[in-house]
């Protein structure tokens, strides 16, 4: 295990529209990005069909064990994790914290070893959800919904909940490195009846595709509090500016479907799932600023959540405008 983490392969933000797709050839993958695909691979391979408390105790002890070297994604996510408790990285309560986040996101990783064998039903009855009412109205009289999440829990069991209850949806996958993993994390989620779209190197509809079936009536999943485009909103988080992605408030704007905070974290053994209030997007001004002021409402929502399961908030990575490195 290295000493610092891959990232979890999360679904990306919707795109905005663009006059033309970037498409190029994937470069050489380095001895690094082989193992790690091959360790993935394994993982797939091996993880379910071993018992389970074992597996989680060696993923337990992994995640101590980066925690404990304070590699630099360790010390970013108490950075992060300090912001929202508004106090110093250095404080012990964070330091304490970010024990648990670590557990928490190889938890992650442990669970998506053993999703594809967990029977559908089994998922449904241990995931708790508040206010599963607002997916189903929605899309019971044929109105689209835009659920947008944090990086929190394990998104991707969220994912198979709802494709459990009885609906699919369609998701935006940030491309991983090598071009193996990401064909693999793709084939998992569409195992779990996800439609995912590739952020990047596909036709570069992506943003007409997903508002295509928001008016058919369906879903659309997309974590919304890091931008990866450098084309996003603007918007104050806990206190500090950072970007979000403007594709889950422009959909809305742009469809009329109902954009639905989606807030994942664990339950015990279980796991959680608060779906909140639509948020309203405004009547008047123009298409930006109703887009803004949806993504405003939607970082307030994620303040809430990511405050009640600070523990469960996987973000390793700089998120605040005052914390990134210049662009080239």
């Amino acid at each position: 295990m290295t000493d610092k983490p891959s990232p979890p392969a999360a679904p990306a933000a919707a795109p905005q529209p663009s006059r033309s797709s970037r498409s190029s050839q994937p470069s050489q993958p380095s001895l690094q990005d082989r193992l790690v695909a091959a360790g993935f691979g394994a993982g797939w391979a091996l993880v379910p069909h071993l018992p389970e408390r074992l597996t989680g105790r060696a993923f337990d002890a992994a995640a101590d064990r980066l925690w404990r070297r304070r590699g630099s994604s360790v010390r970013r996510l108490e950075a992060n994790l300090a912001r929202v408790r508004g106090t110093s990285p250095d404080d012990p309560a964070v330091r304490a914290l970010s024990r648990e986040g670590m557990r928490s996101y190889f938890r992650y990783f442990h669970e998506v070893f053993r999703l594809p064998s967990v029977p559908k039903a089994e998922i449904v009855a241990r995931t708790h959800v508040s206010g599963a009412e607002r997916i189903f109205e929605n899309l019971d009289k044929g109105r689209g919904v835009v659920l947008a999440l944090p990086h929190m829990g394990n998104w991707d069991q969220a994912g198979a909940w709802l494709v459990g209850s009885g609906h699919t949806f369609t998701t935006v996958a940030e491309r991983l490195r090598p071009e193996s993993l990401f064909r693999r994390y793709t084939a998992f989620r569409e195992g779990l009846g996800m439609e995912v779209l590739p952020l990047t190197g596909g036709d570069g509809q992506n943003f007409g595709t997903l508002a295509q079936r928001l008016r058919a009536g369906r879903a659309v999943a997309l974590p919304a509090e890091r931008d990866l485009t450098a084309r996003g909103i603007e918007v104050s988080f806990f206190g500090s500016a950072t970007r979000m992605p403007a594709g889950p408030g422009l959909l809305a704007v742009h469809t009329g479907a109902a954009l639905l905070p989606a807030i994942p974290y664990f339950h015990g053994r279980d796991w959680g799932l608060d779906i909140h209030e639509e948020i309203a997007i405004p009547e008047e001004g123009t298409r930006q600023e109703r887009t803004a002021a949806a993504m405003q409402s939607l970082a307030a929502v994620f303040e809430r959540g990511i405050s009640a399961h600070p523990q469960d908030w996987h973000m390793l990575q700089r998120l605040w405008l005052e914390d990134l490195e210049p662009r080239a």
